[in-house]
C-alpha cells in the first residue's frame, strides 16, 4: 500500500468541480484508491463519497492506493492535488 498526506489549499476545499476531476483521475487506475479525513475513509472513485467528506481549506487528507499500479496512481494523484487543490 502506498499513501501520501496532503493539506487542501483551495479556499473552497474539495468542491464539486475538482472532486469530479479527482474521481476521474482515480478511476484511471485498477488499484483501490481511498481518501481519509480523520476517521472517515471513502472510495476515491465515487463522487458522493468524496463530496461527503466535506474537506475544507487547511484540512489534511490521506490518499491511499493498494493493488496493481498503486505507485503510479499515487504519483499521478499527488500531482493532481498539487495542480488543482
Amino acid at each position: 500500500m502506498k499513501e501520501f498526506k496532503y493539506v487542501i489549499k483551495d479556499a473552497q476545499g474539495i468542491h464539486a468541480r475538482p472532486a469530479g476531476l479527482l474521481v476521474k483521475e482515480a478511476a484511471n487506475f485498477p488499484c483501490t484508491v481511498t481518501i481519509c479525513k480523520g476517521d472517515k475513509e471513502v472510495d476515491a472513485k465515487r463522487i458522493l463519497g468524496v463530496m461527503g467528506l466535506g474537506v475544507k481549506c487547511g484540512e489534511e487528507i490521506v490518499i491511499r492506493a493498494d493493488g496493481d499500479k498503486a505507485e503510479e496512481a499515487i504519483e499521478k494523484l499527488h500531482q493532481f492535488m498539487e495542480e488543482n487543490l
